[in-house]
Parts: structure tokens; C-alpha cells; sequence
């Protein structure tokens, strides 16, 4: 069975940068689209960036020109840059194909942009 695990999250100011990381416990990035997730509360689980098994990249509107998606399919990796953080990012950020399967999610990583 499948675990990602992310990581990476924390605390930070507006403006700032932070990069999350995911691993994956078997070889899925190969074959599977991958995304990054965030859910803030009281919100719904949003997709904000998507990953191709080749490398092409899509973003929410929302975080378009700030965050960076990136793979590494070697060692079964995918990351989040993100830069010039607002409060409006803070959520708790998860990984998963695209679309989703229920059984891959994780525990997620709390980001939190505040002054």
C-alpha cells in the first residue's frame, strides 16, 4: 500500500518562504499526476498545484507565480516552493494523485502565515 508523507510546514511571516516536502512509500510518482492539496478551516480541500509524470505544471489562480511544484521521481519525492506567503495560505497541506485517493492521504503538514 501506498503512504505519503509530508513535511516541511511551520510557522512563518507574511511574505516569507517555506518549502514542503512529500514521500512517497512506493514508486507511484512514475505512473500518477501528483498534486499538492491545502485545506483551511472551516474550508474545502483544495487542489493548488498539479504535477504530470512528465513534468508539466498547473496552479490555483490563487497561488499562481508564488508556488513552484517539483518531483523527483528517482526517489519518489515531490516538493512545494513557496514564496511570498499571505495569510490566506494557511491551511494544513496535503499530498495525492490527481485526482485523489482517499487511501493516500496523510497526515499533512500545518503551514501557518502570520505576523
Amino acid at each position: 500500500q501506498v503512504q505519503l508523507v509530508e513535511s516541511g510546514g511551520g510557522l512563518v511571516q507574511p511574505g516569507g518562504s517555506l518549502r514542503l516536502s512529500c514521500a512517497a512509500s512506493g514508486s507511484i510518482f512514475s505512473i500518477n499526476a501528483m498534486g499538492w492539496y491545502r485545506q483551511a478551516p472551516g474550508k474545502e480541500r483544495e487542489l493548488v498545484a498539479v504535477i504530470t509524470n512528465i513534468g508539466s505544471t498547473n496552479y490555483a489562480d490563487s497561488v499562481k507565480g508564488r508556488f513552484t511544484i517539483s518531483r523527483d521521481n528517482a526517489n519518489n519525492m515531490m516538493y512545494l516552493k513557496m514564496n511570498s506567503l499571505k495569510p490566506e495560505d494557511t491551511a494544513v497541506y496535503y499530498c495525492n494523485v490527481v485526482p485523489w485517493m482517499g487511501d493516500y492521504w496523510g497526515q499533512g503538514t500545518q503551514v501557518t502565515v502570520s505576523s
